[in-house]
């Protein structure tokens, strides 16, 4: 019996429920020492001196670094197609450009001592304009990187069709909305950390990680030291949402404090650290037009977007290139138009975020869409019904060139329609209306499509018989929550025929695994796991081969059924049987042709108090369709994941800096994060459409929460107080957002 498919428990969550994992700051080598870092309070300033002599004459203390001590090259930023002028310092030199910014390491034989002297650094910064507003850094009145003599990191644009002069020709209706996307922390359970420790065969950095192959060639280009002399590892890792996918300043100036100090060093950041300086999300000012007719047919669309990228330009400067691929999601729409500009602002840099440029397109389509039902008289599910791509339309590559695999994106409306009794609920909204109760109902939907697997990227992995019969696989994912090692093994199980139970994985470790590309992107099933899959299958005929020199039978005689390798005159070996001494072992490397696109429907059913503003989100209702599902425990886990970031980001998180660029969110006291408490359960309906790009079939699942479900709780709040006059609330749709709203609509 195949295992695709069956709810098989994570074999990983035992440990980490009862004893618990071993991240990196639990790592214990004898004779580390601790570093801490010394940040700018000043948003943007002249760094006028450090003062270090009181640090260094504290207790315990081994040494402080400044820029000044650092002879590594500053690095640059992340993606070649970004302003490679502007490079970020390993430690502030001249200018301190955001409030977090290290400009000091202090290194320690504890972490207290560390704490204690990084107290005593005195940092004289001389005031500079600050740039907090990214429309105002579009305007190069004040240029944060002289070298560059611009605040432009990377401009985007596109139009279809190319010759029209007239955007919104045919178009009975053309509605404007100016809207925000706004900055959030990913909040990672487990904050950054690293242990670097040298060695005759150079670096062995302990780190948490999404891509350990990737940072081994970071830290390798950035420390002037080839790739063989560098090792990544990880342990357990508690989250990362995008935020680890590469390494960071801190990251390169561990490992050059150990290879100075010719001792192992460590760091660990603090939360209020990580909140103000490992990376935000989003960050987009949008502007969008959506023209249409009175019967509900979309015409045309615009979109252009003002992206924060931060004082350095990290990954989330180019994340505008995802949010115009995914610029007309699940419908036609024949004429679009698409700018953007990323810019550099006084802030903390920008970096992926699950969904990572696509959540942000949801998000402005889907407000549009509502914006324009609102307009014309029409149910919200009705324009969508009328606008939807139809399935025998597949494969569609859209106006942005991307390719849409399969789809039935009308049944994935239909079913959560159905799912949630539509008509009651609108209903229930009539009645409270005509009542005048104090607490609204507002019903919010969202259809859309995502890219998985977008960038194609191959993957490796192994798969080896042990000589007891136990399988070990190897695979270059590395999996910070997302189950690999219950999900790799079933792959292997299932075409080895041996129990789950009989299975290792082992990950995250370039010192085993001799190439990767990481996890992100929703990549993982549906390139690694095929990976694991194809190395299995090649393992089987490893050991068909073997069987049949052991039975003296040509090889194309061997049956493989049930683990075992039979031939005709019945007689059969098993793989304990064949692994001998040194084992029996396959490798491959699966290159996907094409991404994938899971898409689905999300309603938000909320309750508004329109006396206070005061929101409570009631219902969720979520249809996704990833595919085929290897499992179906997994997959619902990462849905439910995906939902709750979701969700808060719609009604809670935001991250917010006062006019001077100080931070105000730099503690979760100040930054709102949804929790058990503030959630409903969540009804979840899985539709399964195997894709012709793997395989499996199987599609990615682990954004979809993130990228459905915050346009339908807008939508849903703001439908709840469409008849007090409300036409727009940007997120997050706190209580004061809201009152203001409906007080600035009434007054």
């Amino acid at each position: 019996m195949s295992l695709i498919g069956r709810p098989v428990r994570r074999t990983e969550d035992r440990v980490l429920l009862t004893t618990g994992g071993t991240y990196v700051d639990d790592v214990v080598v004898p004779g580390a020492l601790e570093l801490v870092f010394v940040r700018s309070t000043v948003a943007h300033g002249r760094l006028r001196g450090v003062d270090t002599a009181a640090a260094r004459r504290a207790p315990g203390v081994v040494a402080v670094f400044t820029a000044a001590d650092v002879d590594l090259p500053p690095l640059p930023p992340e993606a070649g197609v970004l302003n490679q002028k502007m490079t970020t310092p390993l430690l502030a030199d001249d200018v301190v450009r955001f409030v977090g910014e290290p400009v000091a390491a202090v290194v320690a034989t504890g972490r207290a001592e560390a704490v204690d002297a990084a107290a005593l650094v005195t940092v004289d910064v001389d005031p500079l304009p600050p740039l907090v507003d990214p429309h105002e850094a579009l305007t190069d009145a004040l240029v944060l990187h002289p070298d560059a003599g611009t605040n432009m990191v990377l401009k985007l644009g596109f139009r279809r069709p190319a010759g029209r002069a007239e955007l919104h020709e045919g178009a009975e209706v053309v509605i404007r909305q100016r809207m925000t996307n706004q900055r959030v922390a990913p909040g990672p359970l487990e904050a950054r950390a690293g242990l670097a420790e040298w060695g005759p065969d150079g670096l062995r950095y302990r780190a948490g990680s999404q891509a350990v192959h990737l940072w081994r060639a970071q830290l390798a280009a950035a420390l002037g030291e080839p790739e063989d002399r560098v090792r990544v590892v990880n342990g357990d890792v508690g989250g990362a949402f995008g935020s680890k996918a590469f390494a960071s300043r801190e990251d390169v100036l561990l490992a050059w404090a150990a290879r100075r100090l010719d001792r192992p060093v460590r760091w660990a950041e603090t939360r209020s650290e990580s909140m103000v300086a490992a990376g935000h999300g989003r960050a987009q000012q949008q502007s969008a037009e959506l023209g249409g007719t009175r019967d509900g047919r979309i015409v045309s669309y615009a979109l252009d977007v003002v992206q924060d990228a931060g004082a350095y330009p990290r990954i989330g400067s180019i994340l505008p290139f995802w949010t115009r691929t995914m610029l007309t999601g699940p419908y036609r729409i024949d004429r679009a138009r698409f700018s953007s500009a990323s810019v550099t602002t006084t802030t903390t840099p920008v970096v992926s975020y699950r969904g990572a440029g696509q959540p942000e397109a949801v998000a402005a389509l889907e407000r549009m869409i509502d914006r324009y039902a609102a307009e014309i008289g029409l149910d919200p599910a009705e324009v969508r019904r009328r606008n939807l791509l139809p399935p025998e339309s597949f494969p569609v590559t859209t106006l942005t060139r991307a390719r849409y695999d399969n789809g039935d994106y009308p049944a994935a409306l239909e079913r959560v329609l159905a799912e949630a009794d539509y008509p009651a609920l609108r209903a229930e909204q009539s009645a409270r209306r005509a009542r005048g109760d104090v607490c609204q109902l507002g019903v919010g939907l969202s259809t859309f499509v995502e890219l998985t697997g977008a960038d194609t990227r191959s993957e490796y992995a192994s798969a080896r018989i042990q000589p007891d019969g136990r399988v070990t696989v190897h695979s270059g994912t590395c999996p910070h929550g997302q189950g690999h090692g219950t999900a790799w093994a079933m792959l292997a199980a299932d075409v080895l025929g041996v129990p789950v139970e009989r299975v290792d994985v082992v990950f995250s470790d370039t010192g085993a695994v001799p190439a990767g590309g990481g996890t992100g992107g929703s990549r993982s099933l549906q390139t690694g796991g095929m990976a694991v899959r194809e190395a299995a299958l090649a393992l089987v005929e490893r050991g068909r081969d073997a069987a049949a020199a052991r039975l003296g039978v040509p090889a194309g005689t061997v049956e493989f059924t049930g683990g075992r390798f039979r031939a005709a005159s019945g007689v059969d070996v098993g793989w304990a049987d064949l692994a001998g001494g040194d084992g029996l072992s396959a490798e491959a490397t699966f290159q996907p042709s094409a991404a994938t696109c899971p898409y689905g429907a999300h309603l938000a059913v909320v309750e508004v108090d329109v006396e206070t503003g005061r929101v409570t989100l009631l219902r969720v209702v979520a249809v996704d369709d990833a595919g085929v599902l290897l499992n179906p425990l997994l997959a619902e886990g990462q849905v439910h994941g995906g939902l709750a970031q979701g969700a808060g980001q719609a009604l809670v998180e935001e991250v917010r800096f006062a006019p001077d660029g100080t931070p105000l969110h730099g503690d979760l006291h100040r930054y709102a994060m949804v929790g058990a408490a503030e959630l409903p359960s969540f009804d979840t309906v899985a539709m399964q459409t195997p894709t012709p790009v793997n395989p499996l079939g199987a599609k990615g699942l682990g954004e979809s929460g993130a990228v459905g479900l915050p346009p339908a709780v807008q939508n849903a709040v703001v439908d709840a107080v469409r008849h007090l006059g409300v036409r727009h609330v940007d997120m997050p749709l706190t209580a004061e957002r809201v009152w203001s709203a409906i007080r600035a609509a009434t007054a």
